[in-house]
């Protein structure tokens, strides 16, 4: 499948992988700042996005598409960065063809992924539509934040509920997920139920990595990003305080300014 992609800036380029629900548009608190310096390449997955499809997959399809994706764009080397869903596919694209990547970026991802998340009531599904119908007409809006936002399940993506977290909420999140397609929903739901794990296999992956966490993230546990970065030959590891499963929009300048710093290193 030939996916929507957007691209930015010029240099070396890093192919930037969107979680669940997600978009390319979501990627764009790393996509603006990192194509100030490198070529950022942002794909809608299969089934995200501008990339809609009915037919049904499996996960595999997505590796089968990035790589054509890349091929179509000649790249040879790339440096890649996953947020969630995108860093277990940039993990498996990394053990698929070591050659071609040259740094490894997750963010809120895990080779074994866990979940500590609670069970989501009718008052928790009844404050999100609330709080996003408001969010949207009104984005960032203080009392719509403290009143409906703080009690609804974002309170499971973010710990700090600030302005610039619910404006890319309305301008980025509400979107994706609406764009998301049920058989994107069903491909990852198969691929969890068969329990994945590949912390074995992380050995087999060389290029430096490096590896970001929000320790107080219910979708993917911070205890679980650590194992994964404990599994990997060359890693740095930061676990974020008082964030959660969205840090990067809870803290944006921060996790930009340690992912520049990393990538200067080398």
């Amino acid at each position: 499948m030939q996916l929507n992609l957007e691209i930015r800036g010029t240099g070396f380029p890093i192919l930037c992988l969107h979680g669940h629900p997600g978009s390319s548009r979501t990627l764009s608190v790393f996509t603006d700042r990192l194509s100030q310096n490198y070529q950022t390449l942002a794909p809608d997955l299969r089934g995200y996005g501008k990339s809609p499809t009915r037919k049904e997959f499996e996960m595999q399809d997505h590796l089968n598409d990035l790589e054509e994706l890349l091929d179509r764009h000649q790249v040879k080397k790339c440096i890649l960065l996953g947020w969630s869903l995108g860093g277990i596919l940039a993990l498996e694209l990394a053990l698929r063809s070591p050659q071609r990547f040259t740094r490894l970026i997750l963010v809120a991802s895990a080779a074994r992924p866990r979940s500590n998340h609670p069970p989501v009531t009718w008052q928790d599904l009844a404050y999100t539509a609330i709080s996003g119908v408001i969010n949207g007409c009104k984005p960032g809006w203080q009392w719509n934040i403290d009143t409906f936002g703080k009690r609804s399940l974002f309170r499971y993506l973010l710990c700090q509920h600030t302005p610039l977290a619910y404006q890319y909420l309305a301008a980025e999140g509400a979107i994706a997920y609406l764009q998301t397609c049920k058989t994107a929903e069903r491909a990852l739901q198969r691929a969890l139920s068969a329990g994945y794990n590949r912390l074995k296999e992380l050995e087999q992956i060389s290029p430096p990595c490096l590896v970001l966490a929000g320790e107080s993230d219910r979708h993917i546990t911070a205890a679980s990003s650590q194992e994964t970065a404990g599994h990997l030959q060359h890693c740095q590891w930061y676990c974020y305080a008082n964030t959660a499963h969205l840090f990067p929009w809870e803290i944006p300048q921060q996790v930009l300014n340690d992912i520049e710093d990393w990538l200067q290193e080398g």
